[in-house]
């Protein structure tokens, strides 16, 4: 630690440096910066915990309710929900939403959650009807699918107090009537084509709170936040390649 406070002093000195000494000292700085030690507490059990890829720390966050959030789970699996490092839930999942559902999800997590309603085949007043109850549940948003028709959005927009998640899937979306209509995020996940998307809303729409899936690499993390988004949804393992791991090690000690 000594020896990072000296360096720290001659990058903070005041002496007259050349630009390309400059810039190197900037660059210098920021990467102390970046391994800054923080403070850990752990426990003899919670200590195994399913961590998010470093990468999403570099997105600007989103500030919602006072509470800035990067990174979100992208699951429904509450051993998960409570054993992993994530800002937030981002619980969509393919079968038609359920109050039991969200409300074991919210009651579960110690982060916000923002919890799919509906958007194709569940639709409408059921919709509205979702949101309303996730948002007395507790909910920090609701997420509606590509699907949903901009009646729809707006009826959910205009009856709930907190944030409407739109996903879009293709460039082929209208962004403008999406937020017209009362969307307060947008979620992009189009698979490869994400980044792209990411890229084209954010230069129309800088203002625009942008959420998109960063895929399972660093380096696709890092190119969709630099294309715009201000946090990522991240898809863990299963629990079944979790176990993995877990299983080889109780094989080799017992």
């Amino acid at each position: 630690m000594a020896g990072r406070e000296k360096i720290r002093k001659v990058i903070k000195s005041p002496t007259n440096m050349n630009p390309e000494v400059s810039r190197l000292a900037g660059e210098l700085n920021r990467a102390l910066k970046d391994e800054e030690i923080i403070p850990s507490i752990q426990s003899r059990l919670r200590h195994n915990i399913l961590i998010m890829p470093k990468e999403i720390r570099e997105a600007s966050g989103i500030l919602i309710f006072g509470r800035r959030i990067k990174s979100l789970v992208f699951t429904t699996d509450l051993a998960i929900i409570k054993n992993c490092d994530a800002d937030a839930v981002f619980a969509v999942y393919p079968f038609t939403p359920q109050q039991s559902i969200s409300d074991a999800i919210i009651r579960a997590a110690a982060v916000p959650v923002f919890t799919g309603i509906g958007g194709g085949i569940t639709k409408g007043l059921r919709s509205v009807r979702l949101a309303k109850d996730a948002e007395s549940q507790g909910a920090f948003g609701v997420v509606l699918n590509a699907p949903t028709s901009n009646r729809d959005l707006k009826l959910v927009a205009t009856s709930i107090d907190i944030p409407v998640v739109i996903t879009v899937t293709s460039e082929k979306s209208d962004i403008r009537d999406r937020l017209r209509h009362g969307a307060s995020i947008i979620n992009v996940a189009a698979g490869e084509r994400t980044p792209d998307i990411v890229r084209m809303i954010d230069s129309k729409y800088p203002d625009v709170p942008i959420i998109a899936s960063g895929g399972s690499t660093p380096e696709s993390i890092r190119e969709t936040i630099r294309a715009g988004a201000n946090a990522i949804t991240y898809t863990p393992p299963t629990t079944k390649e979790l176990f993995v791991d877990v299983m080889e090690q109780y094989r080799e000690k017992y």
